[in-house]
Formats: structure tokens, sequence, C-alpha cells
């Protein structure tokens, strides 16, 4: 299959024109011209450089990678329709199997915008962060979706030394259990599923620590757990940690909320407030 450069760029720039900021959970600015999202905006969201994006809509880009395209039609909203007919236009096969589970749902990310005061994620049973509102990514970081791994919460955990920075050092091994024993409820689901091998097997190669806790065999799926993120704007903050699973289970909407009796809110108000600035000065 080969790429049409042409009728995706037309694509791109007729979906980004039917998003509404709104939707997205941006702020409609002062001096907004475009009926849309800028492209600025759309490579934002969707974790990738805006000079990319910009020569993706001028038919003179490359060819982008699955991933490139998953989080492209997550930004842009599109149906499974709409996220099929993207990666024909890239010269790729549409997702199938275990594969569709990464296409989110339109109404859980509108559910994911209108929280824009709550970080919150929507995660694959294998890690993967398959979309975050903008309060969540100015608290917990973008994600790369270039690299194979590179959006999953587990590999980034044990391999990625600047992750675990972000949380106190006496709780590291209690947070690598949880991703463990999760990841093992996971795979035991998928049972015969080649990209859950692949990750097991790429973070045994990659991490002895890993290796030896996938051998104890622990399972828990991650539900709700208290955790503390030490922000380099905001400071330490306190996090209750709720998991709601989607009814087929390979999905889960990712709640970070204040524990009670706490000042997490009025910190996370602030992050809220600069967590947005990247958009409004682009604006």
């Amino acid at each position: 299959m080969t790429i049409n450069r042409r009728e995706l760029a037309d694509f791109l720039r007729c979906s980004r024109d039917r998003v509404r900021p709104q939707d997205v959970g941006l702020p409609l600015g002062p001096r907004r011209r475009t009926p849309g999202l800028r492209r600025e905006e759309v490579a934002q969201l969707a974790g990738m450089s805006a000079d990319y994006y910009i020569r993706l809509e001028q038919a003179r880009g490359p060819q982008p990678s699955p991933q490139m395209l998953s989080a492209l039609a997550r930004a842009l909203r599109l149906s499974a329709d709409e996220r099929d007919h993207l990666y024909l236009l890239a010269g790729h096969r549409p997702p199938a199997g275990h594969a569709t589970g990464d296409h989110v749902s339109p109404g859980l990310l509108h559910l994911l915008d209108q929280l824009s005061a709550t970080p919150a994620q929507v995660l694959s049973d294998l890690g993967d962060v398959l979309a975050q509102n903008p309060i969540a990514r100015a608290l917990l970081g973008g994600v790369c979706t270039v690299s194979e791994h590179g959006r999953n919460v587990v590999w980034r955990w044990f391999t990625d030394p600047a992750v675990r920075g972000a949380y106190p050092a006496e709780e590291h091994d209690h947070y690598s259990r949880l991703h463990v024993a999760d990841l093992r409820a996971a795979t035991g689901r998928r049972a015969g599923d080649l990209a859950a091998a692949r990750l097991v097997e790429r973070l045994s190669e990659a991490s002895d620590e890993f290796s030896a806790l996938w051998q104890l065999h622990e399972v828990a799926v991650r539900r709700r757990t208290r955790m503390r993120v030490l922000h380099d704007v905001i400071g330490p903050v306190d996090l209750d940690c709720q998991v709601l699973l989607a009814p087929e289970g390979d999905q889960r909407l990712v709640l970070f909320t204040p524990p009670p009796g706490t000042d997490t809110a009025s910190r996370l108000g602030l992050l809220e407030v600069v967590g947005t600035e990247e958009f409004t000065v682009a604006g």
C-alpha cells in the first residue's frame, strides 16, 4: 500500500476544522481565526512536533507510522470508520484484532475533555497511554508516540530513571510491584497476543528488576491506589488514583483526585493554569 499524500493532507485539514477547541478542553482565546483547531494544537494533542504535522497537511511529509496515526486519530476525535480511512490514506492497513483497543471512542474522549480540572488518562490494559487531558499532561508529563513502547507506563517506569524521579524513592518498590502485577493480569486475559508477549519480552531484556518481579507471578488488577507526585512546579502532591474499567476490560479511565483534608485541590488549580499557558501563548 502507498501513501496518498494529497488526500491525506485534505482529510487532516477537514478533520481539524471540525474539532472545536472546547471539544478537547482548550480555551477559545481572544484572537482565534480558524474554525477548528490550530495545527500546533493538533500536534500538541498528538504528541508530535508542530513542524512534522504541518508538513503532513502540506502533503510533503514522510509516511506516518501506525503509532503516529493512532495519536492523530485520538487528537482529531475520529470515529472508528474515520480512523480506518486515515490509515488507508497513509498507506497502512487499519488496525485489527486487539489493536482496535487502541481506538478510544469519541464519547469517552468527550468525557475526558470535560474533566478539565481533574487529571485523567485513558490507558490500555497493557499500560499504553491512549489519551490524557491537558492537566494530566502537565502533572505527569507527555508521552513519546514514536518509539515502540514510548507511551507505555510500565516500560517507562522500568527503563527511564527520570520517570521514577517524580515519585518518592521509598515508594519505588511498591509501584514496581503494582505495575508488574497489573501487567500479569492483562497478559493472562490476552493469551496468545503478540503485542503483550513482545512487551513482556522487551521489559525482561531491559530490566533485571522487572524480570525478577515477573517470576513471582503476582496478579492484581489496579483499581484504586494512593500516590504522591513530586512536581517541579507545584511541589509534592498526594493523589487518589481511581481506575474505572471499560466493560470489555481492554481500556480504563484513570482519575487522579485530591484526597480529603489535603491542599492538593488548590495545587491542581495552579497547575491547570500553568498547563494551558502553552496553548494560549501559541494563539
